[in-house]
């Protein structure tokens, strides 16, 4: 996990940027293959809230009906409005279960086309390895926790998207429908103007929408203030709960190295502050979300009464009936509750606008990637050749001025030189990951390279050992024949055997597997990266003398990085890499001396 800044936006980031982002993020997704199911779902989650919308209505005008037959005492009507109360209500909510169902659906989608979608971009080219370096996309900030962005933060964006656009649409369309119906119901007032205005009285048509309005808008306004701490305090929320799961798995997956060390208690400390940093952030979340629940309660409960007050007095002098008051109230809340949506929502906005930031940054560290420099130009032949070869560290320090290199078919080489100076760093150049180089490189297609530290997926043994080919290629007896020769014959016989084996198996273990897996698959050529350094000498001669003799079968060479004097030789050539001057000097195996062709190409 990078340890710098995560991309996220500050507390004053622009709602337009965000918006922008939220689109970004939507586009992909209904242009796709899959616009067509993404547009039809979306199209009947619109209707069917349309149609919910004229399903309040027509209770609106029940309320009319329903309430005058009781103060009229129409009995008749009563039980017919009842009746007829049972149909409205049975059709709503059909309608309310299946906008449920769709929405859910249309989310579902959506997250599982964006998951793929992201990641396909974040595995594609090495991006995932890439992004690690740190250093491209620092533009936009380095990338923390993209597990948690494309786990978590694409199911909360996908699903708050949905659910506030439709509320937002819900509201738009309730508005649209109950402010006519309110504004009919509504007399004009005169309002007293005080001396200072002039005096008389002021005529104000549609009193009861103004009143909604005005209500609704200083609402909205204290909820912005007093709610917008919540932005950033989500935001914060999520990356630090991200930091404390990933040093959780941290320790998991270095559980032999912290117990070996003794280091339970620097760990418990390490995940007792995380987890603290955790709690501190979420407590201050709380008490900002309890300010707002105290204004959003009274604002919720004043609305249910403040009708009432205001058409109160047409009422009590006979202007009005009793239905005619339950229907102005019944659309003075529709209006209310349309223009309070902001109100209503603004914990769920806080949330979304959080998430939208975090996944926005992503978006950006991916889209820098893309367009960065490719490093090296990668090209196959039958050799392995670099020319005007030039590698940097992420931090911009040079480790190799510009460089001739040349390997030929039937050498075996060995790479030396102090710890940091960078041999294995120009083996990722020869294998085309590492994006910090210039030049051009031809190399065979035809070649495997063992890590220092390999890497095996949990499951069986043989999917282990093929890895990442599908095992079924290849024989048992291809399988076991490579695991034997690898120094491994006890493990021959547990093909089918499912475990983690990065756990399971010790450093040497764990080089000699990776080892059989070049052995099962036979390439041309091999590139070591400290291939043996937790092997014994007996087990380091006997896998190496396997890899002379492959590439030797093969037509190929042996490219190896090691520190011990071991090693040599099963070599014959030797590059020592200058830390001091960024320059490959060639070297005899057993001696000072330059070795017989050693310089060949070398510049």
């Amino acid at each position: 996990m990078t340890t710098t800044a995560p991309a996220t936006a500050a507390p004053g980031h622009s709602r337009i940027q965000v918006l922008g982002q939220a689109l970004a993020l939507s586009r992909p997704y209904f242009v796709s293959d899959r616009k067509a199911r993404a547009w039809g779902l979306l199209a009947a989650i619109v209707a069917l809230n349309l149609a919910a919308v004229f399903m309040l209505v027509q209770i609106n005008e029940w309320n009319r009906v329903f309430y005058d037959a009781l103060q009229n005492k129409q009995a008749n009507v009563f039980w017919q409005q009842l009746w007829h109360f049972l149909w409205l209500a049975l059709a709503y909510i059909v309608i309310a279960v299946y906008r449920f169902y769709l929405t859910q659906l249309l989310q579902l989608d959506w997250r599982r086309w964006l998951t793929r979608h992201m990641l396909g971009r974040w595995l594609a080219h090495q991006a995932f390895y890439r992004l690690e370096l740190g250093r491209y996309g620092e533009g936009a900030g380095v990338p923390d926790n993209p597990d948690q962005r494309i786990q978590e933060d694409l199911n909360l964006f996908t699903t708050y998207t949905v659910s506030l656009s439709m509320g937002l649409l819900n509201a738009c369309v309730t508005f649209a429908s109950f402010v006519g119906i309110l504004w009919g119901l509504s007399a004009a007032m005169d309002v007293g103007l005080p001396q200072l205005l002039g005096g008389g009285d002021l005529h104000i048509p549609g009193f009861m929408v103004w009143m909604a309005v005005l209500y609704c808008l200083a609402g909205s306004a204290i909820t912005f203030w007093i709610g917008k701490p919540q932005v950033w305090l989500n935001n914060r929320q999520q990356q630090l709960e991200a930091d404390f799961r990933h040093h959780m798995i941290r320790v998991r997956e270095h559980s032999e190295a912290i117990a070996l060390d003794g280091g339970e208690r620097v760990e418990g400390q390490q995940l007792s502050l995380r987890f603290a940093d955790a709690l501190a952030n979420y407590l201050q979340l709380i008490r900002k979300q309890k300010n707002l629940t105290w204004f959003t309660n009274f604002f919720g409960q004043a609305a249910v009464v403040f009708p009432f007050i205001i058409a109160a007095p047409r009422f009590f002098s006979g202007a009005i009936q009793l239905g005619q008051l339950m229907q102005i109230a019944s659309a003075f809340n529709q209006v209310q509750e349309s223009l309070s949506w902001v109100v209503n929502n603004y914990a769920d906005i806080a949330a979304w606008r959080a998430t939208t930031n975090r996944l926005g940054g992503f978006e950006a560290c991916l889209r820098a990637q893309e367009s960065a420099p490719a490093g090296v130009s990668m090209q196959a032949g039958a050799q392995l050749h670099a020319s005007a070869l030039e590698v940097d560290l992420p931090n911009g320090e040079r480790i190799l001025q510009p460089s001739e290199l040349d390997v030929q078919p039937g050498d075996r080489l060995l790479i030396s030189g102090p710890s940091g100076s960078g041999k294995s760093t120009l083996l990722r150049v020869f294998a085309g990951i590492w994006p910090f180089a210039r030049g051009r490189v031809q190399r065979p297609a035809d070649a495997m390279f063992i890590p220092q530290r390999p890497y095996f997926p949990d499951g069986s043994l043989r999917d282990a050992l093929a890895y990442p080919e599908p095992a079924s290629r290849y024989a048992d007896a291809a399988l076991e024949q490579a695991l034997t020769q690898a120094q491994l014959p006890r493990l021959a016989g547990q093909l089918d055997r499912q475990a983690a084996w990065n756990a399971l198996l010790s450093g040497g273990e764990r080089q000699r597997l990776a080892i059989a897996r070049v052995l099962l698959k036979r390439p041309a050529w091999v590139f070591a990266d400290e291939a043996s350094s937790a092997l014994d000498s007996a087990a380091e001669a006997e896998v190496y003398a396997r890899l002379v003799q492959l590439v030797r079968e093969r037509g190929g060479a042996l490219v190896s990085v090691a520190h011990r004097d071991s090693v040599a030789r099963f070599h014959d050539r030797r590059w020592v890499l200058d830390a001091d001057n960024g320059k490959i000097r060639a070297a005899g195996i057993s001696s000072g001396e330059p070795a017989l062709g050693a310089a060949r190409g070398m510049g």
